[in-house]
């Protein structure tokens, strides 16, 4: 790698606690997932190009059904739309803020291993570490608060239809384990929630569990945002619900409470189940939830579907009825592992600041 070339990293992240309230002004705890990432790589260039990835964004087919059997697995987009979202919002930013831009060009490319569609944001991770480039090639992290960061990458994907909450992309920009209030009076008066890091040793042994083919991962629309926004008693209070369980398991977590932590991880999964119904949330999805309570696992959503977070509270033995289960069931299971902060002294600063 050349010595100006600039290579970023952003892991996949999980929601353990209070998913989805983080859109309805509420609280959760995630954290950065390192078995899955996306990477991308800066080189200065003479003119701005944007790589399509060989395999995420192929347009080279070896017959019309191979075309269609590609679309119908992976999709119409690949990561390029991201980076060039990144980079007018990037710019965009910079100009309202009289934040100036020396004049050099660049090349972007990158790099995933996340699987797609199994809730662990890998679209996000894409755009993210393309930020994270932008930022030390332009040396401008001085200048673009920590805090600000989640919502630039928030912005660049609702450029593209993107629907999602902050959660995901400030467990990107911080690593390691965050607790994130998003209450009204943060978002109205600050722009952003209150993000608090944990110490990553808090949290015990925990499981990933997702499908290798995750198509069935609750294609019907919900109506619970437009339910929220209609001042539907049932959703306001269960939506409140979901978020007290990330703050009851901030404290679970800082006492070493795992069997509080059980509860509280299935009780946010049977809050959504209430108000989602289980043709929004899957068949696929409540099948990976159902193996782990099998073997009395705690189990939840990692986002919106697609992946599991599971809690064996009995140990090693109990891991291997999970592992079992799994395999007779079909789906992956690997032990998780989290990354702690990703932030650097320059941005610790801003926070400080």
């Amino acid at each position: 790698m050349a010595a100006s070339t600039i290579e970023r990293k952003a892991c996949a992240r999980v929601g353990l606690l209070g998913n989805p309230s983080d859109v309805y002004f509420g609280r959760t705890i995630s954290f950065s997932l390192g078995n899955f990432w996306a990477s991308v790589r800066l080189e200065p260039s003479d003119e701005l190009m944007i790589k399509p990835h060989p395999t995420h964004d192929l347009v080279n087919f070896r017959s019309l059904d191979h075309l269609v059997h590609r679309l119908d697995s992976e999709g119409y987009y690949g990561g390029v739309r991201l980076l060039m979202a990144i980079c007018k919002v990037f710019r965009n930013y910079c100009k309202d803020n009289n934040i100036d831009l020396h004049g050099g060009n660049f090349t972007l490319s990158y790099d995933t291993n996340i699987p797609r569609q199994a809730g662990l944001s890998g679209s996000s991770a894409i755009v993210c570490a393309a930020l994270s480039c932008l930022l030390d090639f332009y040396k401008l992290r001085q200048l673009i608060k920590v805090e600000v960061r989640p919502q630039l990458i928030l912005n660049a994907e609702k450029e593209l239809g993107i629907v999602a909450g902050l959660q995901d992309r400030v467990a990107q920009v911080y690593g390691g384990l965050v607790y994130m209030d998003f209450s009204k009076e943060h978002m109205d008066n600050l722009g952003h929630g209150i993000y608090t890091p944990m110490d990553i040793r808090l949290l015990p042994p925990l499981h990933l569990i997702y499908a290798e083919n995750p198509s069935d991962s609750g294609k019907v629309h919900s109506t619970v945002r437009q339910r929220w926004l209609n001042g539907d008693e049932f959703i306001i209070s269960t939506m409140k619900e979901v978020a007290n369980a990330a703050e009851e398991g901030r404290t679970a977590l800082l006492e070493k409470d795992y069997a509080k932590l059980k509860t509280l991880m299935n009780r946010n999964f049977d809050l959504r189940r209430r108000m989602f119904g289980d043709e929004v949330l899957g068949a696929l999805n409540l099948e990976m939830v159902e193996v782990a309570r099998g073997v009395g696992a705690a189990s939840k959503f990692t986002g919106s579907g697609g992946a599991v977070v599971v809690f064996c509270p009995d140990g090693p033995t109990q891991v291997k009825l999970l592992e079992d289960a799994c395999q007779k069931a079909g789906f992956i299971i690997v032990p998780i592992e989290v990354v702690p902060s990703l932030l650097n002294e320059v941005d610790l600063t801003t926070l400080r600041n």
